[in-house]
């Protein structure tokens, strides 16, 4: 990876390399969070007001607690770390979405969305701190800016979003929605293999140190693992791929997530 960055540095002037929090993989990206914060803010604001929101009901209420507590979870973390800079401009939402896609999201800045058709799967309070974690480990680990680096200089758009915004505002809302994984309909970029199993180990981490369970999140992905051999895969798979390499190193991984855990 570091190869990669210097490569990176030789194509672009403004160049990153950061270090993934718990991991410790190095990663590229040549865009900023301000950026990236300031058009998550915009395109969550137009997701919810071309929605149909779950508000003041029980399964609303619950994607609230979930989020806060996994919230605070991340933050706690990040202050152990000496590293609250890293969620500096974070101004956390969490929206329950009446909508028939098995899915869920999370946009920088914390700006999460869960649809209600994942419900089913997620069955409690824990199958859903396990999605929520993954969407929040994510976006805290920096995915979305590592592949919208990616997708502006694949496409031409330049290395920074507000500039790339400026010359084609269409194409870059459309690049951002994919590399955060909103609406099926645009033709999902896949998380790779590094992302995927970041966004597993964190996401246990944080939901331990919130006080659910982690154990919750093997029996979740055998449950979605069901789901995919039986030939419908939710959309929540497009994106993640669900195998038993996945639940295998979750397990292994399970050991240090009970070190963070307290029931609550």
């Amino acid at each position: 990876m570091f190869k990669k960055c210097m490569l990176a540095a030789a194509l672009f002037t403004a160049v990153s390399c950061s270090t993934v929090p718990i991991t410790g993989r190095r990663q590229f990206n040549v865009v900023s969070d301000q950026e990236m914060n300031t058009m998550a803010a915009s395109e969550y604001q137009k997701v919810l007001a071309s929605s149909s929101l779950a508000t003041n009901t029980s399964q609303g209420a619950m994607v609230q607690r979930v989020g806060q507590r996994i919230q605070q979870a991340v933050e706690q973390y990040f202050r152990q770390q000496n590293q609250q800079d890293q969620l500096a401009g974070y101004q956390w939402e969490f929206n329950l979405i009446n909508d028939k896609q098995e899915n869920a999201w999370c946009m920088p800045g914390g700006k999460v969305a869960v649809y209600t058709g994942i419900l089913p799967i997620t069955q409690d309070e824990t199958g859903l701190a396990v999605v929520m974690g993954h969407e929040i480990a994510h976006a805290v680990a920096k995915h979305s800016s590592e592949r919208m680096s990616q997708q502006l200089a694949a496409q031409g758009l330049g290395t920074a979003v507000s500039a790339a915004a400026g010359q084609n505002p269409s194409a870059t809302s459309n690049v951002f929605l994919q590399v955060v994984g909103v609406g099926s309909q645009l033709g999902i970029l896949k998380y790779g293999r590094s992302q995927e199993s970041e966004a597993d180990h964190l996401g246990l981490i944080f939901m331990a140190m919130a006080g659910y369970n982690p154990d919750g999140a093997v029996s979740f992905w055998q449950r979605m693992a069901a789901r995919e051999s039986a030939g419908t895969p939710p959309e929540f798979l497009s994106t993640h791929p669900s195998n038993d390499t996945r639940i295998a190193d979750i397990q292994r991984e399970l050991p240090e997530a009970r070190k963070y855990y307290t029931a609550r």
